[in-house]
């Protein structure tokens, strides 16, 4: 999807908060991606690159924004009409694990969409920028982040609630994504509030977005089997 850069940009200098969900800010000069409505004040637009997912602007080598939580922010509106396959599919990963059940693939998905694999990923690259694989990623570690801030659960719970195989494939993507392991962002969080933007909902509960563990489940991520 092409964004257009002066749009963006006149978005992100007010904090426009009708444009949260629908792009996100890339800052060449601290490797951060922020949603529009970020508390921080706005880089200049010489330093700037926009981006219309998490997964894209991430596949750029931007890291998330402790601050505005890009994991919370909401769907975008503007995938309404003749994105629909999109968005489903996005709900699906993000929602459902599309991608994170064992023996999932893109070709299942796609499926699932009624379309061939092939133009799904041509759908996501076009829309979003990232492939079907590397939005599932995201997905797993948006989920993590939530539960890391939302809830104590430990952290092998929560790395197979995101949807992780293994604790140690949990503790490798997050700090592949945050550039810190997740037991830091926990004890950030135990020793301060958590951020959250002033007149604008609050993201659904982590246990909503999650799926709930089976004793298979549990059995497999103690032997750190992958699901």
């Amino acid at each position: 999807m092409s964004l257009d850069f002066t749009e963006c940009d006149q978005a992100h200098l007010a904090r426009d908060a009708a444009y949260d969900g629908r792009f996100y800010t890339g800052v060449h000069t601290t490797g951060i991606y922020c949603r529009p409505v970020c508390p921080v004040r706005p880089a200049r637009s010489a330093n700037v690159s926009f981006f219309p997912s998490a997964a894209a602007a991430e596949a750029a080598g931007f890291r998330p924004c402790l601050r505005c939580r890009p994991e919370a922010a909401p769907f975008s509106s503007a995938w309404i009409g003749s994105r629909a396959t999109v968005e489903r599919a996005l709900r699906l990963i993000a929602e459902e694990g599309a991608l994170d059940q064992e023996g999932a693939t893109v070709e299942r998905l796609a499926q699932r969409l009624g379309m061939g694999s092939r133009q799904l990923t041509r759908l996501f690259a076009r829309y979003l920028q990232a492939s079907p694989s590397k939005v599932a990623r995201t997905a797993r570690v948006q989920r993590a982040k939530r539960l890391l801030d939302e809830t104590s659960l430990p952290m092998t719970e929560i790395a197979m609630r995101a949807g992780f195989g293994s604790l140690r494939r949990f503790n490798s993507v997050f700090v592949e994504v945050y550039g810190r392991p997740p037991s830091e962002i926990r004890h950030k969080r135990s020793s301060s509030s958590t951020f959250s933007v002033a007149g604008l909902p609050r993201s659904a509960s982590a246990a909503r977005s999650v799926r709930p563990l089976d004793a298979n489940a549990r059995t497999k991520l103690a032997r750190g089997t992958r699901l």
